[in-house]
């Protein structure tokens, strides 16, 4: 084990693997994760793909742990230790041999723009070329419709491989928005990757979401990912929620509405936005 690049006190090295142009995905939780489409995509990421630990980042420095607390094991009144949040870099590759590394775990709460140049050097240093971040985001959509992305991207032409919203809009920012900045700075292309999850769904698991996403990196990037199981939760939770919603008026005439609206045109940006921000107070954000 090592210290960072050049010292660097923000990770800890524990391997420097040998790796073929790897595409690194980011999902760091506590920022906005609707219908926890990122955490869902990550985790069957995760479990289709071989990888290993090859850094660990000072979650001391980077997380306010009165916010993002340690779990204690009490076994028969004896306290026997605890697990504490953990940030780190994986490395390794898909079922065809597509290099991959990822970024996962809690979303930093200090020292955003020290943890970006760290996240940009160590990667870029491992031969990343392109850095992916993975959200959902609740949106004036309906649930009957297939779930569409939109994107954040540092050049147009990876903005118009996903699509985006139009027009400006001015949103409270994650870090993947500053990971995206600092990659670009760089010199290495960025993009998010964001599920468009029903607005009145966003409290609740969305697997589409999660499926949306991981179909959108595999065209993006060529990583090999399962998503047959994860279609099959999509068509389980559509059925459960055509079933809430035919009992009540007004929720059809809702996803109605909201059929129609997206049918001729997709919500604005100020809509959108609008959203959002409902969702972030609900959510004490």
């Amino acid at each position: 084990m090592t210290d960072g690049i050049g010292g660097d006190p923000l990770y800890e090295l524990f391997e420097r693997p040998s790796l073929d142009d790897p595409v690194l995905v980011m999902a760091l939780d506590g920022w906005i994760d609707a219908g926890l489409g990122a955490a869902t995509a990550l985790a069957t990421l995760m479990s289709s793909v071989d990888v290993t630990i090859v850094a660990t980042f000072d979650t001391d420095t980077l997380l306010d742990h009165r916010s993002r607390r340690p779990v204690v094991h009490i076994d028969e009144g004896v306290n026997t230790g605890l697990t504490w949040p953990a940030l780190h870099l994986h490395a390794g590759h898909d079922r065809d041999g597509r290099a991959l590394l990822v970024l996962a775990g809690p979303e930093p709460d200090h020292s955003w723009g020290a943890f970006c140049r760290s996240v940009v050097a160590l990667t870029t240093s491992l031969g990343a070329s392109l850095a992916v971040g993975l959200g959902a985001f609740p949106a004036p959509v309906p649930h009957t419709r297939a779930t569409r992305l939109a994107s954040t991207a540092t050049t147009r032409d990876l903005a118009d491989r996903v699509g985006f919203i139009p027009g400006r809009i001015d949103v409270p920012a994650g870090v993947h928005a500053a990971l995206e900045r600092a990659f670009a700075d760089a010199g290495v292309p960025a993009v998010g990757l964001w599920a468009r999850v029903p607005h009145y769904l966003a409290a609740m698991p969305y697997p589409a979401a999660a499926a949306a996403l991981l179909r959108g990196l595999r065209e993006l990037t060529g990583l090999a990912v399962d998503v047959d199981e994860l279609d099959r939760s999509a068509i389980e939770t559509r059925v459960q929620v055509d079933e809430l919603v035919k009992n009540n008026p007004e929720h059809l005439q809702l996803v109605s509405q909201l059929e129609q609206q997206v049918d001729a045109e997709l919500p604005s940006g100020d809509e959108l936005a609008a959203e959002l921000e409902r969702f972030l107070r609900d959510q004490g954000a």
